[in-house]
């Protein structure tokens, strides 16, 4: 039996409850990647091109500071890896996150929350963030809510 972390980023909520639902479906400790500065409505603009996220993400090279660096992922084998997709990939503190710890020999299933975009660069964009020694894969976008039977039914596809 792997040991498994749910790891996420939720900026306004959306992912927060897909990421619960996923730790519940997998019997997984749950974690939040949350900012040193929280993000405010402003923040989260995307149509000001001078919005907190709208400079975070043209600038892939920014890495948002983490609250905290304490995740229990030494003696996770598996992590699902939770975030909203802006700008058609992962936000970059994602990527902060990603930095701060060793994934080597783990694997990483991503999921993702929008409301109509695909994964669009998040894989290529997050690899660049671990070892080459990690196994990272897409692994659900979420366009909406599922039920525990769904979530459960998805977890038991995998093979963790």
């Amino acid at each position: 039996m792997s040991k498994k972390l749910v790891a996420y980023f939720s900026a306004s909520g959306v992912t927060e409850d897909a990421a619960k639902k996923i730790a519940e479906a997998s019997g997984a400790e749950l974690y939040e990647i949350r900012p040193e500065v929280p993000y405010t409505n402003e923040d989260l603009n995307w149509q000001d091109k001078n919005s907190r996220s709208s400079v975070e993400m043209k600038n892939k090279e920014l890495r948002p500071a983490v609250a905290d660096n304490n995740a229990p992922v030494a003696d996770k084998d598996v992590i699902f890896l939770g975030f909203p997709i802006w700008w058609y990939t992962a936000p970059t503190i994602v990527n902060t996150f990603l930095e701060g710890y060793d994934f080597s020999g783990k694997k990483i299933i991503l999921f993702a929350t929008s409301g109509s975009s695909g994964f669009g660069q998040s894989l290529p964009d997050l690899k660049k963030s671990v070892s080459s020694k990690t196994d990272i894969e897409e692994g659900i976008l979420i366009h909406g809510k599922k039920s525990a039977d769904e979530w459960k039914k998805w977890v038991d596809t995998l093979s963790v």
